[in-house]
């Protein structure tokens, strides 16, 4: 009998814990270029810390497009290469950007932006965010696509 009720007491809380797995994976989708591709990402932190740009900066961005190429925002200069992806690795091969010279702040997000995007990077994607992680920094991305 003691052990029906403790069974009784502990199934609710392994089925609500089941439910909440399976929920928070609902929202994940596979690392494949035709989920990464046609979109505008939009970072909205570093390292889990909201961005700090300076007054009539915009937050940068990764814009990824036909045939899988990339370019955006890195925080003071666009940048463009061609995406590639290995597995659930992403990064930009042969980036190239502008060179204008910004504030301080802008060109150490600028920094963070081109050595996670220029180098193989682990990727997590939901519907609505991707995350790019190397061994250094998180960038975490919000899905903000082109309107026409």
């Amino acid at each position: 009998m003691k052990k029906m009720a403790i069974a009784m007491l502990v199934a609710p809380a392994i089925l609500a814990g089941c439910a909440t797995s399976t929920s928070d994976k609902t929202d994940a989708l596979d690392v494949s270029t035709v989920n990464m591709q046609h979109h505008n990402w939009v970072l909205e932190s570093v390292d889990g810390q909201p961005l700090n740009l300076p007054e009539g900066f915009a937050a940068p961005s990764l814009e990824i497009g036909e045939s899988f190429t990339a370019n955006g925002h890195a925080g003071c200069n666009r940048y463009f290469g061609q995406g590639e992806l290995k597995g659930e690795q992403f990064r930009i091969d042969k980036m190239a950007s502008t060179m204008m010279a910004c504030p301080e702040q802008a060109m150490a997000i600028e920094g963070v932006m081109t050595n996670v995007l220029g180098d193989w990077s682990d990727v997590t994607l939901t519907k609505q965010t991707l995350q790019l992680k190397n061994g250094e920094h998180v960038l975490s991305f919000q899905l903000r696509d082109w309107v026409n």
